[in-house]
C-alpha cells in the first residue's frame, strides 16, 4: 500500500474530495509515445518491485480511438485484467474522471453505478484502477493497473503517476 491508498470507506464523501483532489494535481505538462512509455515503464518498475501479479496499460486518446502505447502484464495476471483495463478506461473517458472516483461518487450518492449510470457492465466498470491522463484541462489517455483490490490498483497508478510528476 502507498501514502495514495484511500483509508475511508468507498461510500465516505471525504474520499471522493480526496480522489477529485487528485486528478486536480495529477496534470502532466505534456504526454507523447515516449512519454507514455516512460510512464508505464515506471509503474510497471514499481508493481515488480513488489512482485504485484497486475496488468499495466497506458493509452493514447486519438481521432481513431484509443491507443495502447505501453502494457506489462506479471505473472499470476491473466487476460480477465484486460477486459477490467479496458472497461474501467471507459469509464474514465465516459465520465471524465478515475473509475475509483465515479464508482466513489455513486455510492456516495447511496446507490451503485451498475444500478444508475444505464451504461452496458459488458463495456464500463467503475472499479478503481485507471486514472485519466490530462495534459492542461484535457484528457488525452489513461493509466490503468488491473489485479489487486480496486482501492490498491488505484493507488499504484496515482503513485506512478506522482512518481512521473516529480521527475
Amino acid at each position: 500500500m502507498t501514502d495514495a491508498t484511500p483509508t475511508v470507506p468507498f461510500s465516505d464523501p471525504a474520499l471522493l474530495a480526496e480522489l477529485l483532489a487528485q486528478e486536480e494535481r495529477l496534470v502532466l505538462p505534456h504526454l507523447d509515445h515516449d512519454d507514455a512509455w516512460r510512464l508505464g515503464t515506471l509503474v510497471a518498475g514499481l508493481a515488480e518491485e513488489r512482485g504485484l501479479s497486475v496488468v499495466v496499460r497506458v493509452e493514447l486518446d486519438g481521432e481513431e480511438g484509443p491507443h495502447t502505447v505501453f502494457q506489462r502484464a506479471f505473472a499470476g495476471s491473466t487476460p480477465a485484467n484486460d477486459w477490467w483495463l479496458g472497461r474501467k478506461a471507459a469509464v474514465v473517458r465516459h465520465f471524465g474522471h478515475s473509475s475509483f472516483a465515479v464508482g466513489t461518487r455513486f455510492r456516495v450518492e447511496g446507490t451503485t453505478f451498475e444500478e444508475s449510470a444505464g451504461l452496458d457492465p459488458e463495456r464500463y466498470a467503475a472499479h478503481g484502477g485507471c486514472v485519466p491522463l490530462r495534459v492542461g484541462g484535457a484528457i488525452v489517455g489513461v493509466l490503468g493497473v488491473s489485479g489487486l483490490p480496486q482501492a490498491e490498483d488505484h493507488a499504484l497508478a496515482v503513485e506512478g503517476l506522482e512518481a512521473y510528476l516529480r521527475r
